[in-house]
């Protein structure tokens, strides 16, 4: 998730790559909302439990890989991960209404969700020219907002499976790419493949 497109030839990351810590975090708070999308664990206790993990690791881990990144001067990877940090902020306050008994606000939330929709559309188009696993997990993210949206717009549940397994799958593919930027340049070898580019930039014109 590196961009170096932005920084200068000669320009040192301040900071240690943040990605793989980032994504580790991200892999966490999914996990922790993985029983209740399966519907299991809505009790108070459950839901504040799982608000806890979304703060920590959802919320402060991803802001604090998204402003490594800035510093680093990468300026996909540190929108992505500060702007998604807040987010995390938002399931952590709306897990512990519901576990108060208060629902936030269903149009409001409905309204966020697309525009986040047309964000991650838009950042996936972008990452599909660092890496074909870094345009699936932007996918998989789409797909999860679509599902939300069209469970909010229509007033169903019917797209609750697919919401739970597209968070588990969000999950893998974090842990996936983390364990390629960790373990791959220890190991002096590709365990875990990402794939080159899914798109090739245009070259101006001579």
């Amino acid at each position: 998730m590196s961009d170096s497109s932005h920084a200068g030839a000669a320009a040192a990351p301040v900071f240690a790559e943040p990605t793989p810590m980032g994504l580790i975090c991200l892999s966490i708070g999914c996990a922790a909302l993985v029983p209740i999308a399966f519907g299991t664990s809505l009790t108070p206790v459950g839901l504040r439990t799982a608000a806890m993990f979304c703060l920590f690791f959802g919320a402060g881990g991803q802001f604090l890989a998204g402003v490594m990144s800035l510093a680093n001067r990468n300026l996909f990877g540190g929108t992505l991960f500060t702007a998604f940090a807040f987010n995390w902020l938002m399931n952590w306050w709306a897990l512990n209404q519901l576990a108060g008994g208060v629902v936030p606000d269903h149009a409001v939330i409905t309204a966020v969700d697309v525009a986040f929709l047309v964000i991650f559309i838009a950042m996936t188009y972008g990452f599909g020219f660092f890496s074909k696993l870094l345009f699936v997990f932007l996918l998989d993210i789409d797909l999860l907002y679509a599902c939300r949206i069209v469970n909010s717009l229509a007033g169903t549940r019917v797209l609750a499976l697919p919401i739970a397994l597209l968070t588990v799958g969000l999950a893998a593919i974090s842990l996936w790419i983390a364990f390629a930027m960790l373990l791959n340049p220890v190991a002096g070898r590709v365990l875990f493949p990402l794939g080159g580019p899914l798109f090739a930039p245009r070259r101006p014109s001579p």
